[in-house]
């Protein structure tokens, strides 16, 4: 089973919560990781809590501060749909779809290199 919060962060997820700025608390603080100076200066990493549910989301992933506040409302906003509406979400649907997906083209490539290998085996029966 797919840990609900880790399914987040998936795009063309078209029915979500809305969420209003009254029950957001927003926060600015210095990024960390790569990038010396440039992160360690400057406060362009966004801390967006969503009072009702507690979910805390911290956007870091450009150097705008504009850029990572929405970045991190659209997380947040997937994240809190899956909080409340758990199995039933968009975002969660979407998650178990590509999950799906994957494992097939991962049986699939097994599929050809257990062939390929029976392939290669039969060719060497047939020099002998």
């Amino acid at each position: 089973r797919v840990p609900l919060l880790q399914a987040a962060r998936k795009k063309n997820s078209l029915n979500l919560l809305g969420l209003t700025e009254a029950e957001l608390e927003e926060q600015f603080v210095r990024g960390d990781g790569p990038g010396g100076q440039a992160t360690n200066k400057t406060n362009n990493c966004v801390v967006l809590k969503h009072i009702p549910s507690g979910i805390v989301v911290k956007c870091h992933q450009t150097r705008s501060v504009e850029q990572n506040r929405k970045l991190a409302r659209e997380i947040l906003q997937e994240k809190v749909d899956l909080f409340y509406k758990g199995e039933a979400s968009d975002v969660f649907k979407e998650k178990k779809a590509s999950e799906k997906k994957k494992q097939e083209k991962k049986r699939r490539a097994k599929e050809n290199l257990e062939r390929k290998k029976h392939l290669k085996e039969l060719q060497k029966l047939d020099k002998k």
